[in-house]
């Protein structure tokens, strides 16, 4: 009896429990700021319930340092195997991640297809990757960047880097994880000059995919990347080179950036690193409309995420993350926004596996720290999750100064970070 009424109580107490959120932890890509020591991938514990919550669990170095990490892929694979770039070092890496702390290196790879310089990698159905591969030559380029107006401030520093002769245009590569290229083709249109693919949306059910074509390297002037391009997904033929069309201010379709689906299954958005957002419909014709329907403040927009119908955009001249209402895409409504300091710009949004946790980074501002972020599903209101922090009243976890497990203690500057799938 006594064993039965003991069994009871523990019982009682696992249902009283508050239901763990999927997403235990959090996968950060970063890099040393001096460039010194090994970029890695760390691991910190995000779950809310944890004593360690906000606290570094692991960590493993690539054994390169200075390759400039950049984007992963932007939420975990099924199988817990995460691709990430060196963007710099035009590099890619499988890491496995079926054991969150205890991380491994299962490949890396470099230049496939004839194309260099990997950017976005996007999962098939199968398994199967869709990257885009910026350029059809070695050409190296800054691992500092920043896209939009403010890029001019760099001008002086990038004299050189200006009168160097533009790369080669990029190209897709359909391939496995591992890097085994299944087929490929180049981006160059004779009729558009400036082809550097930046992301792409594969969208299998109308055998399309579509493309964005800003160029990383700010040193290239002219290409000012106001490109789509479409794409028959099968055989990846190219079928058009459009551009976006300026916004009210004049320079909003310059840079274009992420393109995501939107809840209706057919219409995609994409935002651009000049702030707009713009929306493009009848992508299984000849002819697909795009349409100017938001401008944001200031340039150099971060990565946004989609969840539910709900828009989430980071804006970093307005040190905020912004909830869009997007039930009717040609007229989106923002519903919230929260504010990370004015010290602080994010840049990378990524959702966990219910669309209700987004963790941002302020990768390129000066406290470099990471936030999590609660989303309601029904209303799209947001709130910075106060209890995701170091020691003190901020919120948020710093990258600066801390202790990783393979022995660095510098300041760490983070770039993709993903949620673990449980």
């Amino acid at each position: 009896m006594r064993q039965l009424l003991l069994a009871a109580v523990v019982a009682s107490a696992i249902a009283c429990r508050a239901p763990v959120p999927a997403g235990s932890y959090l996968f950060v890509w970063a890099g040393d700021k001096e460039r010194k020591a090994s970029d890695f991938l760390g691991v910190i514990d995000a779950n809310p319930a944890s004593p360690k919550y906000g606290a570094i669990v692991a960590s493993i170095p690539v054994g390169e340092s200075g390759t400039f990490p950049h984007h992963t892929e932007q939420i975990m694979p099924a199988n817990d195997r995460l691709l990430a770039n060196g963007f710099g070092a035009g590099r890619s890496w499988l890491f496995d991640l079926s054991e969150p702390t205890a991380p491994k290196i299962l490949t890396s790879f470099g230049d496939k297809a004839g194309f260099t310089h990997p950017h976005s990698y996007v999962r098939l159905a199968n398994g199967e990757v869709l990257a885009t591969f910026q350029y059809g030559d070695g050409r190296p380029v800054a691992p500092e960047h920043q896209h939009g107006s403010d890029a001019a401030a760099t001008d002086t520093a990038r004299t050189a880097d200006a009168a160097k002769p533009a790369p080669l245009p990029g190209g897709l590569v359909w391939m496995t994880e591992r890097g085994d290229v299944i087929r490929s083709a180049s981006a160059k249109d004779p009729s558009t000059p400036y082809l550097y693919p930046y992301h792409v949306l594969p969208l299998p059910a109308i055998d399309r995919a579509l493309s964005t074509t800003t160029d990383m390297d700010d040193g290239n002037k002219p290409a000012t990347s106001e490109w789509i391009q479409l794409w028959r997904l099968s055989d990846l033929k190219l079928l058009k080179t459009f551009a976006l069309q300026a916004g009210p201010r004049g320079d909003e379709h310059r840079f274009t950036g992420e393109v995501r689906l939107l809840p209706d299954g057919k219409s995609v958005y994409v935002h651009t690193f000049n702030c707009g957002l713009y929306l493009i419909r009848d992508i299984d014709t000849d002819q697909p409309r795009a349409t100017f329907v938001k401008s944001f403040t200031g340039d150099n927009c971060g990565v946004p995420v989609v969840t539910g119908h709900f828009w989430l955009q980071p804006v970093p001249r307005d040190h905020a993350l912004v909830s869009l209402d997007i039930s009717d895409p040609e007229h989106p409504r923002e519903v919230s926004r929260v504010t990370f300091g004015d010290d602080e710009g994010p840049h990378w949004a990524s959702l966990n596996a219910t669309g209700r946790r987004v963790v941002i980074n302020s990768a390129g501002s000066k406290p470099n720290r990471l936030y999590i972020v609660d989303v309601d599903a029904n209303t799209g209101k947001l709130e910075i999750d106060r209890r995701f922090k170091d020691a003190g009243d901020r919120p948020g976890v710093s990258l600066t100064g801390k202790a990783w497990p393979h022995g660095f203690t510098g300041e760490a500057r983070p770039h993709g970070t993903v949620f673990s799938r449980r």
